[in-house]
């Protein structure tokens, strides 16, 4: 079976053909049974309880921050269901400003991921990225004039009739690899980390590279090993902004480590044992310890650490 990480496995039906049709887009959004999530400054209005859950709203409740202008996407159908992402940030910048606190709270992404169902994890992570791209967006990046949204959020088109330039929302690809010498993995740290916390080593993919290219030049750059076989494990959206990271196992061919500085701090290798307890003690500062379990990072050294 497919390992689902956190941020991936949406229940939404994106409805990829429909969404071009504009009369059928506006009978979506008026449907009175439609479900609208407001995000504000990228925070989610989520409804705190046993479990944090998406506080969705009716169309009467976001109605005057779409008569203003907000961008409004479609995220999809769940069960015949309309579900789209508004974007309330026009409303004010300070958190005195925030509206609709009588509906909920406004809760960072990833905090709020990891505290409410994996469902409402992945919705969230295709509101936030979505949106934050509309957000960066708004101009050509041919010609420089203003472009309109299209196919319900998921294009954009240049204004200019002699230009016309499509855009579509990207996704920027990201291996991470825990490099493997039999019994012991090599993780590294930047100075960012909070303290004691190590991870598995990433970077961006590179035009016209494989995810094997590009783990093993980015292990070379950062720590000076050579990596041999790459074997890809599962992925995981990560929405801040939006990339994929695509986790493997990467075997090592030397062991000397020579880091850049530039990239990172530090770089160990660790045994079993003692990866073993760095993902249990995960929450514990005075301890040595991986990422948070709804990181990549943490569900492949979980996966190394099964045998998977």
């Amino acid at each position: 079976m497919e390992f689902i990480n956190t941020f991936a496995g949406s229940p939404m039906n994106r409805m990829g053909n429909e969404r071009r049709n504009n009369d059928w887009l506006k009978q979506q959004m008026d449907d009175p049974d439609s479900c609208f999530l407001p995000l504000w400054n990228l925070r989610a209005l989520m409804m705190p309880g046993e479990e944090l859950r998406i506080g969705w709203c009716q169309r009467q409740d976001v109605q005057p921050f779409i008569n203003q202008g907000a961008t409004t996407l479609l995220l999809g159908q769940i069960n015949g269901r309309n579900h789209f992402a508004v974007d309330v940030s026009a409303a004010g910048p300070r958190k005195a400003d925030a509206p609709l606190q009588d509906y909920g709270k406004w809760i960072d992404v990833r905090s709020a991921a990891a505290s409410c169902s994996g469902n409402d994890a992945a919705i969230l992570a295709q509101s936030r990225s979505m949106l934050d791209w509309h957000a960066r967006h708004g101009f050509c990046s041919v010609c420089g004039k203003p472009s309109s949204m299209g196919e319900a959020g998921y294009s954009r088109k240049c204004n200019d009739e002699d230009c016309g330039a499509m855009h579509f929302p990207r996704t920027d690809p990201v291996t991470i690899m825990l490099v493997l010498d039999g019994d012991n993995c090599l993780l590294g740290r930047q100075k960012i980390f909070a303290p004691n916390s190590y991870s598995a080593l990433a970077g961006f993919m590179e035009p016209g590279e494989t995810i094997e290219e590009t783990a093993r030049r980015e292990v070379f750059e950062e720590a000076g090993i050579k990596v041999g076989d790459v074997r890809y494990i599962f992925s995981q959206p990560w929405p801040f902004p939006s990339s994929l990271m695509m986790g493997c196992f990467a075997t090592a061919e030397t062991t000397e480590i020579n880091v850049d500085t530039n990239e990172l701090e530090e770089a160990r290798w660790f045994t079993k044992d003692q990866v073993r307890d760095m993902v249990d003690s995960w929450q514990d500062q005075q301890k040595l310890r991986m990422p948070a379990p709804l990181a990549i990072a943490h569900q492949l050294a979980a996966a190394w650490l099964r045998g998977d």
